[in-house]
């Protein structure tokens, strides 16, 4: 025989099958689910053994311990007894004859095969005294093993309250001792894991899914066996223990709700419901029949659907229900008492341990800290939605500070976490892409400066010839002739050629800044006034920044807002507009919007803003140069230049925004000068 020591644990996880749902967590009535890494881990300490969290595994991550080859071990060495569970009715319901199912089992190699009926009917018969005894206290019936570890681990104060009797499944061991020998080895054949650990007196605990992969591993069918009766002793009502309300049936103790004499719980809610009722008085005088699964027909070891072909409860029940029916029609009566009499003197006693593994409360500020960084700083925050797996946020919080919960358990926290991230993941696309387009932009930039800087110097020479010797036969010719005409056309337009050049040099050429501390203020009130504003076209200035101090080349700078101030005031329509400077900053950057409610730029110009000799204006009103100047310009502060336009109307308020983004402090040192 295995001792307990060397026993697995009773339920484990299949890590790589783990989804990260928390279902188990949600239907652990002990929380004895550990996430850790995101991965859900069982803490066999904890565990009652109810097997919620199998039977709710959709990904089949949860899985019990099998004891296969220890029932086979134990039937090579010797005679060893099947006592198989009263609801494997509801497991083979397939099966058109019973006795089949119980030649089925002898096959496998059991010396005898017996039915746990008659346990519950010894057990049935010991409870129906505590129910009906006027001086005893109420108890709480002991036949479920997940029910009786709950309160030793999590209600130990209830102890004294739980019925002292065996289990079917341990008085039927002892039944078969009695009448076999007591070397005799047992194996339980049943819907529940809990099973496997409830007594050491039951050498090996199969599940009815255990059950079924014996039969396939060994090709046996109910084609290759004849049926078979049950070894004796057999049951009578016991049969109908596994259903709901079994154990009333079978005391033949009717359910009244003027008496209030028994309370019947099952499932991990309602049983853990009245048990706290109990223990704190509410029900004082009400015996309990508790169950953790909504009977023993839905155990976790149960074959699932589509194996077992009674997948339902109701079905289950019924299946019962007609064997009970007919085992009762076909039971002799005598000899059922008979058996009963023989083992009435049998011991059916049993104590308890206390295994209590409850934790104090934490601080109720280290509560709080946990809920903050869930982001639950207000009552109002609590949602206590249960997507955890918890009935409340602060039992999370809880959980955290015990080691058994993560922060990012918190589905709503999570979906804002992960909200905000997106918005970053979005900013921070945008600003790569923008990125991306200065790089190019600067390459293009770059290679167009050495290619209009060598265009310049040739061209500077022949225009400085030509703007000379224009001169001279303008000065040259009398007021009255009519070349002196032709004459002021070639000085003007060697002139303009000459601004081009002119241009072209300060576009090329990488101009070294000389920086002085300024304020951001005083430039942008300078630019404003040395602009030429029309009556139709109002400019305001407003200024949000803390410290206006900034490093920058003076002059450079106010060449830039001026010429966006003027650009903006050109593109005004024939009525006029309005043009609006916001300033800002952070720590590190001082940010100037300039905003014009003109006719805007068409979508396809705007990635050719910054070209050289590219421009909107009309013929003889722009060389396309200033903005690629301002664009060089603020690169050589090491700031950045964006612009949002909209020309179409349709779409909403035509106009243009440039955002100058310039750094507080440049790695230069300046000299020493005062402020201007």
């Amino acid at each position: 025989m295995i001792t307990a020591g060397e026993k697995q644990p009773l339920v484990s996880t299949i890590r790589e099958r783990c989804r990260v749902c928390y279902t188990c967590v949600r239907e652990c009535p002990a929380k004895a689910i550990k996430i850790s890494n995101g991965q859900a881990e069982v803490i066999t300490e904890r565990c009652i053994g109810c097997g919620n969290c199998i039977k709710v595994c959709s990904q089949n991550a949860k899985v019990f311990r099998r004891e296969v080859d220890i029932a086979e071990i134990l039937i090579s060495e010797g005679k060893v007894a099947a006592i198989v569970a009263p609801s494997f009715p509801a497991e083979f319901s397939e099966v058109p004859n019973h006795r089949l199912v119980v030649s089925l089992i002898r096959a496998i190699g059991f010396h005898y095969v017996a039915e746990v009926a008659f346990g519950a009917d010894l057990v049935a018969r010991k409870y129906k005294k505590a129910f009906e005894s006027q001086n005893e206290q109420p108890v709480i019936s002991s036949d479920c093993p997940a029910i009786v570890s709950y309160v030793e681990h999590y209600h130990p104060a209830l102890i004294e309250s739980l019925a002292p009797v065996v289990s079917p499944m341990v008085a039927m061991a002892r039944v078969m001792r009695k009448k076999y020998g007591d070397d005799l080895k047992v194996v339980f054949i049943g819907p529940c894991i809990a099973k496997k650990d409830e007594s050491e007196e039951i050498d090996a605990v199969l599940t009815f899914r255990e059950l079924r992969d014996i039969f396939l591993k060994m090709k046996l069918d109910t084609k290759a066996v004849k049926p078979t009766d049950f070894d004796p002793p057999t049951g009578g009502k016991g049969a109908i223990f596994p259903v709901s309300r079994g154990l009333l049936n079978t005391v033949e103790i009717k359910e009244d709700l003027f008496d209030r004499n028994i309370i019947i719980a099952e499932g991990k809610n309602d049983f853990q419901d009245a048990i706290k009722e109990f223990e704190n008085g509410h029900i004082s005088k009400e015996h309990l029949e508790l169950l953790c699964c909504e009977g023993c027909i839905m155990g976790p070891g149960m074959s699932p659907y589509p194996i077992s072909a009674s997948s339902k409860r109701f079905r289950k029940r019924s299946s019962v229900s007609d064997y009970v029916m007919d085992k009762l029609e076909r039971l002799d009566q005598k000899k059922w008492e008979t058996n009963m009499d023989s083992f009435s003197t049998l011991n059916l006693e049993r104590t308890f341990t206390n295994r209590d593994t409850r934790s104090g409360r934490p601080d109720e500020e280290a509560i709080v800290a946990e809920l903050k960084k869930m982001g639950k700083f207000e009552p109002h925050d609590h949602l206590d939605c249960g997507a955890c797996g918890y009935d409340s946020c602060e039992e999370h919080a809880i959980a955290i500070i015990r080691g058994l919960a993560e922060h990012e358990m918190c589905l709503p926290n999570t979906i804002e976490k992960l909200h905000n991230y997106i918005t970053e993941l979005n900013i921070s696309n945008e600003k790569l892409a923008n990125t991306q387009e200065a790089l190019k932009q600067s390459e293009k930039l770059a290679g167009m400066g050495q290619l209009s800087a060598g265009i310049a110097h040739e061209l500077n020479n022949p225009l400085g010839i030509i703007t000379m010797y224009s001169n001279i036969l303008k000065d040259e010719a009398v007021a009255d002739d009519p070349i002196r005409a032709d004459l002021e056309l070639i000085v003007e337009q060697a002139e303009r050629c000459k601004k081009i050049v002119g241009g072209l040099l300060n576009f090329a050429r990488k101009n070294q800044v000389t920086l002085d501390e300024v304020h951001i203020d005083r430039i942008m009130e300078r630019s404003i006034s040395s602009v030429i504003n029309p009556a139709n076209v109002s400019i305001s200035l407003e200024s949000k920044v803390n410290d206006p101090v900034i490093f920058l080349d003076y002059d450079q700078m106010s060449q830039v807002f001026t010429n966006l101030l003027k650009n903006s005031i050109e593109a005004m329509p024939e009525e006029g507009g309005n043009i609006e400077v916001v300033i800002t900053d952070s720590a590190d950057e001082i940010t100037v919007h300039i905003k014009d409610t003109g006719c805007g730029v068409a979508e396809e110009h705007m990635s050719k803003l910054f070209t050289p000799f590219f421009t909107t204006k009309k013929v003889g009103k722009g060389t396309g140069l200033g903005l690629p100047i301002i664009y060089g310009i603020v690169k050589m502060h090491k700031g950045n230049i964006a612009v949002q336009s909209n020309a179409n109307a349709a779409k909403g308020p035509t106009g243009t925004t440039f955002t100058i983004t310039l750094p507080r402090n440049n790695k230069i040192i300046p000299e020493s000068k005062e402020t201007r």
